[in-house]
């Protein structure tokens, strides 16, 4: 039976090898072991956090069907499918229905100038290779290098039944409000706003930090109550995939920091430093 998306949510780390150039396929079940123990609702693999603009659409394919596996039941596992091409996210949105995901996620494919038949065209489509499974609109400028105006949303949503909600990791809380009226589930990214966003409506966070930290961001959307700003820009300090497995695998959790190029890993005397921070929070 798929879980519903809601509440507190991990942007998942992808564990890599070989210098990033492979999964780590041993590292998948324990790393989502850390997730559930957090007290997490759900995971979305292979987004902004989790490397996937940069793996193949057969790592993507893979790596899917691992955390859906190591998951278990146990948290919702979303799925982001965007890719740079309609072609390419249309058969990951449908691999991820076929592989036994809880939702599929896209961001609008970054680098062209798309009008607005383009982008609905596109997202459309999408929307409709893993129907009826939920799919949600990823909007991140920041990312995508443009933003996706509350009407084309909702263009969207009218194109195709469903289409469930967004995850939205706009800054400042002005570029989420907008979203928050369109009658659709919003999960918001950016950590700091996720107290405004939950007092607003939002169903919750989908958090690059919840991936470090789980806990930490399950008291935040349960509680209001967290020490996320700090720990956010402790790790902002230093190259974030890397760092993030760094902490991770401190933690406990068998995963490398190894990331997929042009990111870049850890120097030595950051990794010291990262490590003595964390020694001393």
């Amino acid at each position: 039976m798929r879980r519903v998306l809601k509440g507190a949510v991990a942007a998942a780390l992808t564990p890599l090898r070989d210098g990033g150039a492979a999964l780590d396929e041993d590292a998948f079940a324990p790393y989502v072991d850390h997730l559930a123990g957090g007290g997490l609702d759900g995971l979305l693999a292979l987004g902004t956090t989790g490397e996937g603009i940069l793996l193949t659409p057969a790592e993507r394919r893979r790596a899917a069907e691992l955390f859906v596996a190591a998951a278990g039941g146990r948290l919702a596992v979303a799925v982001h499918c965007g890719a740079q091409t309609t072609a390419d996210t249309v058969a990951l949105a449908e691999h991820a229905a076929a592989a036994g995901a809880d939702a599929v996620a896209v961001i609008g494919p970054p680098y062209f100038q798309l009008d607005e038949e383009a982008l609905l065209a596109h997202f459309a489509a999408a929307a409709r290779a893993c129907a009826p499974l939920p799919f949600y609109v990823y909007e991140f400028r920041a990312r995508a290098g443009y933003s996706l105006a509350p009407e084309l949303v909702a263009r969207i949503r009218d194109a195709a039944d469903n289409v469930a909600g967004m995850k939205v990791s706009n800054k400042p809380f002005d570029a989420v409000e907008p979203y928050l009226g369109l009658g659709l589930d919003v999960f918001v990214g950016a950590e700091e706003l996720v107290p405004q966003g939950l007092a607003r409506g939002a169903a919750g966070a989908v958090s690059g930090l919840a991936a470090v930290f789980p806990e930490e961001v399950a008291r935040l959307v349960r509680d209001g109550d967290a020490a996320v700003p700090e720990l956010r820009a402790a790790l902002d300090r230093f190259p974030f995939h890397a760092a993030a497995k760094a902490v991770v695998r401190a933690r406990g959790v068998p995963i490398r920091e190894d990331v997929r190029a042009p990111l870049r890993g850890l120097r030595d005397n950051e990794r010291e430093e990262l490590l003595r921070w964390l020694g001393s929070s």
